[in-house]
């Protein structure tokens, strides 16, 4: 299966809008016309003409096409994706790739249906639904910025208050995480079921009370109808979420043809991944009705389990909603399983009558015979009978037959949808027969029995366990016991009859009171099933004869109350609707006002108030009935009885005030019923609306919230049910009129301001200010911005809502603000407190990640209040008038506000950063340059924020913006001018500037154009210089120019190390890196504390790396920091407080431990002769007894590998500024050789280029803008000579001192000199020697040293062979040492050495000398060379004796299949000396050879 990548024809294409602002045709020959058509530069064939509008017309205008905003999303957004989807590819994200391009593939899709524009209006408002749902899905995934929108479309920040658009950003989460209560389970049969025999199968939901869905196989276990694909799955709907939160069993019944039972089997709906349910064969007929109770209870393990498939899909949404999304699903018909009832919500005008029964049992008689019978039933019913859902219904329905059973248990579920205008007059007709394998006819009938579904008093047969006689044909008689279920539309038929009686109330009024009551007792659920009992139930409340009466008044009552449930909030339109369209009564609101005045009141002296807090709570509905009754009356009466209407209204709404206006205790009865009023008041708004304008409705509101007491009581639940009162008012129709708001505005302000002052409920304080705020952004108002503006400014709780009447404020609100503070100390609090309100505004944590919008508009919002309050902080507080709490405060501001993360434009993809930058424009450079602006004003005032500011100003400068760095780079000049002035020098900018540099460096700011830019002599901006050509200016130019280059190689150090640090695994460019920037602290800054730093960064470096020597000897150059002495020392990096000795005794230890691990046992000795003189001081003879035995031991036990050196060159200017044209020595790790040593810098260095020769690179090279790597071993030059030379010495200390404390290595490059001779090569053989010396010795603080020195000498080929013969001498005497000394396991080495010098003297190797330098030509020619010739004869008499020695001893250890080649090798040995001439004597063979070493 081919990738999206690898298909191209599935990648999605983006079309991308290109804006012509005009057609051009020029008069050039030969010119193209730069317009639209068949010969301009854009062919008509390729390109679509858009409509569009330009905003904020000139240089920053803004092209805006007019199409549907949602397709410019799309278009805007599929293109940011795309770039971001490649990227999940490289990044081996494959779930994530393949759900996001399926996903950009469906909006496409969509995109097109969109543009195509056939499609209907709800059509249409769905496809939006599903495109901006995939988009938030997808922007989520991907970490991009949260969209608010409104009816799909995006919203303009500009266009809306802040409010409103926190409002919307704060409801998108919720609306991502919101899950339909309803879920449907889509069930399919993908498999054949083997069987031998027809067989049926059915599936219901246990626990759910399900119908049964009915599917019918054939004999080869697949569906008998294949070509029929609907009845092979069914939709189980209306499946609650409270339902999921249990355990749902899937329960299959598997018959064989005769409905004879087989198998039962169940699943778990919770494990719904795994679609094998577990399947028993029923062996025990008796237990058929519960096997699948016994299986989930786990009551009997003896059920033989297994498999079979089926395939299951949750789908969370109402029916109506599946139908538009799964539109084949529903064409081929699919059907639907239905629950034994409603759902958990119930719809008006949801209609079912579906009656369900249960066979349970049955008990008869054997009728004479041996043995029992084998009972089928079958059910007559009209002819709409069905099994469930599934197969299509029929005439008759035959029950399972149980073997030899005369007590059956079926517990078998008919459904029968029975139509209502059918139901009275119809029974069921049950007939039972005896199955019998030996009669072929007709099965005998041998009794019948009936029910009747409806009683004579129309009443349907209630639910329950109906036993039922059975008519004997013809001879036995028998009874047997049934049970039926079935439901019309509701359970709990009992109470059928009461309300059928009340529906019935015309014909017998006088059963009303007494049927009222009961249905009082009869739970919601069931009263509104009944569709015609909620429009039914008014009448019989407000009927002429009943209206005076309480009794009828509180029944309709309850029903409201009713109503309030969630549950049945679909049904308030059942009511409304009755209200509007069929309620007659024209005369009730007389009544009804007197009735309901008449309770409140009674409300301060009635001891219960119970009943009058039910009428209260349905106020609503209650004022409903009024206004329409009064409306139908004056409709009728064409206005009449008006005046007397009003004075009734407004004597209630005086009766209301006085209840309110009463303080009682917070437990006090009254205050729960003032609660409960104050709960349904703002719903009473729009009703009085239809009748009074909208100032009288404002007075009645204002005078009824105005008579509340304004005191907040602490821990009173009234003062939440007052705020909540004044939030749905200034939410409400009321509060969005002008004229009344001016009205309501006053006394909702008192009444939040009190709460306001004692600090409670503030979250609902700040959502009614929201909704305020809201409102003043669409009907702006001088007056309503200040009342607001000034009550706000005392609570920095709401800082919030006072950015969104910031926003709204203009120069002349400014000014009216700034007016109100009496005192210079009220302006200095205000600025100080609205600071930092704004510090905390711009914090990370205070809005989520994705709200970008949010923050931009609020940084908008920010920084335009900032420039307005800059003129009063200058006039107020500078000069004599200096307040620097103020300054820093704004400066601090100006600092965090220009750093946040939300307005770095260059993280941002392109298109959004062209969206911000139309909007806002750069707003950190508009800070800058105010921050600038406001630095210039100080004058003298500067040196109080000299040094505290460098910090912070230095972190603006490191943004990487050109503009803000040019604006903020000259400030530093300015320090450095002011400190020189006061102290004679800028030793603290300097200091302070380091210091802060390495922190933010390390925190990923500043970049190679920073470094370059400050070190620059190019102007910045306008008039001003650059930072150097100011400073080469001033007087202390010298000291200045020094702090720019010392601060500019900081930067190289620093990037390097930043870079290096980015890569995920240790390596030695990142250990050089960081010893670099290590020296550079301590030789060129002399910066101990940050020196010490760096040491432990590095040594954490090399224990990672488990480069324990070189970890040791970073450790040790903080401990050569300490003495020995008890001063104490501060809590330091991971040191806790202590002594100085206790810390230098801690870096001893461990230094000496991994010494050991690096087995380096001779460094850790000498620290623990140190260690023991301290403590021998301090008579510490326990430590004492610990020290050096261990390490002694390891020296002479165990074996260490000499490592390998490498020259390793940096060639060309894309290395690091530490390995630039330089070049290093490095000690390899063990067992590395050369090969696999370049495989490991070319490895760190990817991009650099191997040089194939060791010649010095010429000036090409160093300046190529490329790497070049120049890699080749090179042999230590040991220091410690006297060691080697000793005799006595063990081999394994020798082989410490040959490579360690080196610092000279050598490279030897041999050459002919001359022509060469082609008889005997070594004549004309040269070698030219390389010495290098090294800045530090191997090992030390890091595996490499940069080269110090480079020395060049010629070796003559006397000299060489000189030097050849003097190692192999040397070689043979050390291995035949290790063969006497027994320390050598394997002769082999032995072996080979001797064989190689041998081998190679018998063949020419010594007689080659001879014949170049002993010969009487060379002597007279190079009379010079007569003391080398003669060391050169000695060497070679004196190998003559070590071989023969060697020859000795390798006979007595050479094992028996060696001894051909020990002949061998005595053999060629006696003929090498006689072509040598050497006589030896017999003292030699049997002595050891004397032993001489040159150096």
């Amino acid at each position: 299966m081919k990738t999206p990548l690898q298909n191209p024809c599935l990648t999605p294409y983006i079309f991308y809008c290109v804006s012509v602002l005009a057609s051009f045709r020029g008069t050039v020959q030969h010119g193209l016309p730069l317009e639209i058509g068949d010969t301009g530069i854009f062919p008509c064939t390729y390109i679509h003409l858009k409509n569009a509008h330009i905003k904020n017309k000139g240089q920053f205008e803004t092209v805006i096409p007019t199409e549907d905003s949602v397709i410019t999303e799309m278009t805007s957004t599929l293109r940011d994706w795309g770039a971001m989807w490649k990227r999940l590819y490289v990044k081996n994200d494959g779930d994530l790739f393949h759900r996001l391009w399926h996903v950009m593939n469906e909006i496409l899709d969509l995109r097109r249906q969109v543009l195509v524009g056939h499609l209907t209006n709800d059509r249409m408002k769905d496809v939006k639904q599903h495109i901006t749902a995939r988009l938030d899905w997808g922007n989520e995934q991907l970490s991009l910025d949260l969209v608010p929108r409104r009816e799909f479309s995006m919203v303009d920040p500009d266009e809306i208050s802040v409010t409103e658009l926190f409002k919307l950003v704060s409801s998108i989460p919720k609306t991502r995480n919101n899950c339909l209560n309803t879920v449907l389970l889509l069930l399919c049969i993908p498999h054949s079921l083997s069987s031998s025999i027809h067989c049926p199968l059915y599936l219901s939901l246990a626990l759910a009370t399900y119908e049964r869905f009915f599917v019918r196989l054939n004999k080869n276990g697949v569906p008998k109808s294949p070509e029929k694909t609907e009845r092979q799955c069914t939709l189980f709907v209306d499946l609650g979420s409270s339902d999921l939160r249990k355990d749902v069993y899937i329960v299959v019944h598997i018959m064989r043809i005769g409905k004879i039972p087989n198998v039962i089997g169940l699943i778990l709906l919770t494990q719904i991944m795994h679609a094998w349910p577990l399947c028993s064969r029923c062996t025990t007929e008796s237990e058929w009705y519960q096997i699948h109770e016994n299986i989930i209870r786990k009551v009997n393990s003896r059920y033989n389990l297994s498999g079979l498939a089926v395939s299951l899909q949750l789908l969370h949404g109402d029916i109506e909603q599946l139908r538009r999304e799964y539109m084949v699903l529903f064409t081929r018909g699919v059907s639907i399983t239905k629950k034994l009832g409603f759902s958990d919500i119930i719809m008006p005008g949801e209609m079912r009558n579906d009656l369900y029964m249960t066979l349970e049992k049955g008990e008869f008689e054997k009728g004479g015979k041996s043995v029992a019978r084998n009972v089928e039933i079958t059910v007559y019913v009209l002819d709409i009978e069905a099994a469930g859902s599934g197969e299509p219904g029929g005439d008759v329905y035959h029950s399972f037959v149980l073997y030899h059973n005369n007590s059956p248990r079926w517990a078998e579920q008919i459904k029968l949808p029975i139509p209502v205008d059918m139901f009275r007059g119809s029974h069921v007709r049950f007939e039972f027969r005896h199955c019998s394998t030996k009669d072929k006819g007709e099965k005998k009938l041998f009794g019948y029995s009936f029910v009747h579904l409806m009683q004579e008093d129309g009443r349907t047969l209630p639910d329950g366990t109906h036993e039922l006689i059975i008519h004997k044909v013809p001879e036995s008689y028998c009874a047997t016991h049934t049970r039926s279920h079935f439901s019309p539309v509701h359970r709990g038929s009992r109470h059928l009859g009461d309300m059928l009686d009340l529906l019935k109330w015309r014909a017998h009024p006088e059963r009303i009171n007494d049927s009222l009551l009961k249905l009082k007792e009869i739970d919601g659920s069931e009263i509104v099933k009944v569709p015609p009992l909620p429009g039914e139930l008014p009448s019989v409340a407000f009927c002429g004869k009943h209206v005076t009466e309480l009794f009828p008044f509180l029944f309709q009552v309850h029903i409201i109350n009713l109503l309030q449930d969630s549950k049945f909030h679909h049904f308030k339109p059942v009511m409304d609707t009755y209200i509007e369209s069929h309620f007659a009564g024209a005369l009730s609101y007389r009544d009804l006002i007197k009735v309901l005045k008449w309770y409140v009141d009674r409300i301060i002296d009635a001891e219960h108030q119970d009943h009058i807090q039910q009428v209260l709570n349905a106020t609503e509905y209650i004022f409903k009935y009024i206004i329409q009754s009064r409306r139908l009356f004056a409709l009728a009466t064409g206005g009449q009885s008006e005046e007397e209407f009003r004075c009734c209204v407004h004597e209630l709404f005086m009766s209301i005030r006085f209840f309110l206006s009463q303080e009682n205790k917070i437990t006090s009865p009254i205050t729960q019923t003032q609660a409960v009023f104050l709960r349904t008041f703002p719903a009473v708004y729009g009703e009085l609306l239809k009748i009074f304008t909208v100032r009288e409705v404002a007075g009645f509101v204002r005078e009824t919230l105005g008579s509340l007491p304004a005191t907040a009581r602490a821990e009173c639940p009234l003062e939440a049910v007052k705020l909540h009162c004044i939030a749905k008012t200034v939410e409400s129709q009321l509060y969005t009129n002008t004229e009344s708001r001016c009205i309501l505005l006053p006394v909702v302000l008192r009444l939040l301001q009190a709460h306001m002052q004692e600090q409670r409920d503030l979250v609902m304080c700040a959502r009614i200010l929201t909704s305020m705020l809201s409102l003043v952004r669409k009907y702006d108002s001088t007056a309503t911005v200040m009342s607001l503006c000034l009550s706000l400014c005392l609570q920095g709780e709401f800082v919030a809502c006072l950015l969104a009447l910031l926003r709204q404020m203009s120069d002349k609100h400014y000014q009216q603000l700034l007016q109100a503070f009496t005192s210079k100390d009220d302006l200095r609090d205000f600025l100080l407190q609205i600071f930092t309100v704004f510090r905390i505004l711009i914090r990370p944590e205070m809005f989520l990640k994705d709200w970008t919008v949010m923050r931009l508009v609020t940084n908008n919002v920010i920084i335009t209040t900032v420039l307005y309050l800059s003129d009063p902080l200058r006039k107020n507080f500078l000069n004599d008038k200096f307040d620097y709490k103020v300054w820093d405060s704004y400066f601090y501001l100006s600092v965090i506000f220009i750093n946040q993360p939300c307005l770095q434009l260059e993280s941002f993809s392109p298109s959004k950063k062209k969206r911000v930058l139309e909007k806002y424009g750069d707003m950190r450079v508009m800070m800058g340059c105010e921050i600038f602006s406001m630095w210039q004003n100080l004058g003298e005032h500067k040196l109080n924020f000299i040094p505290a500011m460098i910090g912070p100003f230095l972190e603006v400068t490191l943004v990487p913006q050109p503009d803000l760095r040019n604006v903020m780079i000259p400030i530093f000049h300015d320090m450095m001018d002011w400190e020189q002035r006061r102290s004679g020098n800028f030793k603290q900018v300097e200091a302070k500037l380091i210091d802060k540099l390495d922190g933010l460096m390390s925190e990923g700011k500043g970049d190679e154009t920073y470094r370059e830019l400050f070190n620059s002599i190019i102007p910045l901006f306008g008039p001003y210089p650059s930072l150097l050509k100011k400073i080469e200016r001033e007087t202390w130019r010298e000291s200045g120019v020094s702090l720019i280059a010392t601060v500019t190689r900081l930067m190289e150090r620093l990037l390097d190390y930043r870079d290096c640090v980015k890569l995920g695994e240790v390596d030695g460019k990142k250990i050089g890196c960081t010893v670099s920037l290590l020296n550079f602290y301590k030789t060129e800054l002399n910066k101990e504390e940050m020196y010490i730093r760096y040491i432990h960064k590095l040594y954490e470096l090399h224990l990672k790396a488990q480069n324990y020597t070189e970890a040791s000897y970073t450790l040790l150059l903080y401990d050569e920091l300490l003495e020995w002495s008890e001063r104490p020392l501060r809590e330091f990096l991971n040191y806790p407080m202590q002594s100085e000795w206790q810390r230098k005794e801690y870096l001893h230890l461990t230094i000496v431990q991994n010494f050991d691990r690096g087995k380096c046992w001779e460094n850790g000795i000498i620290l623990c002769r140190e260690l023991a003189d301290q403590y021998e001081s301090y008579y510490d003879y326990r430590n004492l007894s610990k020290m050096r035995a261990s390490l002694y031991e390891k020296i002479m036990d165990q074996q260490r590998l000499e490592p390998e050196f490498f020259r390793v060159g940096f060639y060309g200017k894309k290395f690091p500024f530490f390995l630039r044209n330089k070049e290093f020595v490095c000690r390899g790790h063990d067992y590395e050789r050369l090969e696999a040593f370049q495989q490991r810098m070319l490895n760190e260095f990817p991009h650099a280029i191997a040089m194939q020769h060791v010649n010095q690179p010429d000036q090409t090279i160093y300046q190529a803008e490329a790497q070049y790597l120049q890699i080749y071993a090179v042999s230590p030059i040991p220091e410690s000579q006297d060691v080697l030379q000793r005799d006595g010495v063990a081999d394994n200390i020798k082989s410490f001192y040959k490579v360690n404390h080196i610092w000279r290595f050598r490279y030897d490059r041999p050459f002919h000199k001359g022509t060469k001779d082609k008889e005997n090569e070594f004549k004309s053989l040269w070698v030219e020697r390389t010495s290098l010396t090294l800045v530090q010795s191997l090992p030390g603080i890091s595996r490499w040293f940069e080269v110090e020195k480079r020395e060049l000498v010629e070796v003559s080929p006397l000299e060489n062979a000189i030097e050849v013969i003097e190692n192999k001498n040397l070689q043979l005497r050390m291995l035949i040492a290790q063969c006497q000394s027994r320390q050598m396991q394997n002769i082999n080495p032995l072996t080979m050495c001797l064989n190689g010098v041998i081998d190679a003297a018998v063949n020419g190797g010594l007689a080659r000398y001879q014949e170049a330098f002993f010969v009487k030509d060379y002597i007279v020619n190079h009379p010079e060379d007569g003391e080398k010739i003669g060391r050169l004869r000695e060497l070679m008499f004196e190998q003559a004796h070590i071989l023969e020695y060697g020859l000795a001893i390798h006979e007595k250890f050479v094992p028996q299949d060696m001894r051909p080649l020990h002949k061998k090798l005595v053999d060629q040995f006696h003929v090498m000396k006689s072509s040598l001439g050497i006589q030896v004597s017999e003292g030699h063979t049997t002595g050891a050879p004397p032993v001489k070493s040159s150096n």
